[in-house]
């Protein structure tokens, strides 16, 4: 334990005078959002709130750099990730201000899903596979997602912490890049656009331009599935209470994902073990799956997700593993 603690703890030899990486991740889409912010004001709903929020971000982001000069260590350096990565789920809320202000696009995806396959995936997929012993593992799947990030980013931290503050940037840019998209696409999904305009409407193939709806509503269609505990997980007050009709293409839990097992399978080569691979596999297939599956997203989102994760990761790894061009 002690020695834990003395390696948490040594001061680093060249410590980081300025900002690491992903903060300057931070700092471009705060850059790039408040400039949305002030051109649409006076048509977003709650201004003033994303203004403080912005403002909040900046304090905790010079406090843990104030915290890490005074004591440049791996454990400060961690608190300076963890204040970044905390801070998510509010950029995650923050798309929904910006795109329910645009007209709605789900009745293009919906069109796009029929017309590529016949039907509506997120329609039959559920009702065809509604068992627990299939729906508890896929909504368990869905339910792993941060854990999955967090575990991976872990993993970075203990066993190849030269790479760390890479990683966490590949993660944070990821994120924002679909965050970027999320703000400009409004698209919400099945589990909101069929509640919209009706279960009739769905299996008729029938999609109606539902406007401004989603300025009001928040409601979703029922869970799909065997009402089970992993269902119960997903379907939590804390997990709904963070929900906003938003974010359905692409897919950022699938994209996001991919970026995160194509860095898992980066260290498992690196230490040549692959044990973890192992676990984190089942757990990427069963999200997959589950995105369709609870009405998340469309079919042609979970797709897009899938791609566009791997070229995030390439486009991301070129520009902080490629060369060491970031250096610790």
């Amino acid at each position: 334990m002690n020695n834990i603690f003395s390696t948490l703890l040594a001061r680093e030899r060249k410590p980081v005078r300025g900002l690491m990486a992903f903060e300057w991740a931070v700092l471009a889409y705060l850059l790039a959002t408040t400039v949305m912010l002030i051109i649409c004001y006076t048509d977003l709903v709650n201004p003033g709130d994303m203004i403080f929020g912005r403002v909040k971000t900046l304090v905790v982001m010079a406090l843990l750099w104030g915290v890490y000069r005074m004591v440049p260590c791996r454990l400060t350096a961690f608190m300076r990730a963890v204040g970044q990565m905390a801070m998510l789920p509010w950029w995650y809320t923050d798309t929904y201000e910006f795109n329910r202000i645009l007209p709605n696009l789900d009745h293009i995806f919906a069109r796009a899903d029929q017309s590529l396959f016949g039907c509506q995936p997120a329609l039959t997929f559920a009702e065809a596979m509604p068992w627990g012993i299939f729906s508890e593992p896929v909504y368990l799947g869905y339910y792993s997602y941060f854990y999955l990030i967090v575990a991976v980013l872990m993993m970075y931290f203990v066993y190849r912490y030269e790479d760390f503050i890479k990683a966490v940037s590949v993660v944070l840019c990821s994120f924002f890049a679909y965050y970027i998209i999320f703000d400009l696409v409004p698209v919400t999904g099945p589990q909101y656009y069929y509640n919209a305009i009706g279960m009739d409407n769905v299996r008729q193939g029938i999609f109606p331009d539902v406007g401004g709806y989603f300025l009001q509503s928040r409601e979703m269609i029922p869970p799909t599935g065997w009402d089970g505990f992993c269902r119960s997980l997903v379907r939590s007050g804390a997990v709904l209470e963070g929900e906003r009709a938003t974010a359905a293409f692409p897919s950022s839990h699938i994209g996001v994902s991919t970026v995160v097992g194509c860095l898992l399978a980066r260290l498992c080569k690196k230490r040549g073990r692959w044990g973890a691979m192992y676990v984190f596999v089942p757990f990427f297939v069963f999200l997959c799956m589950a995105t369709v599956y609870i009405r998340a997203h469309y079919l042609v989102d979970a797709i897009a997700g899938f791609f566009s994760g791997l070229l995030m990761y390439f486009m991301s790894y070129l520009a902080f593993f490629h060369e060491n061009r970031v250096r610790r």
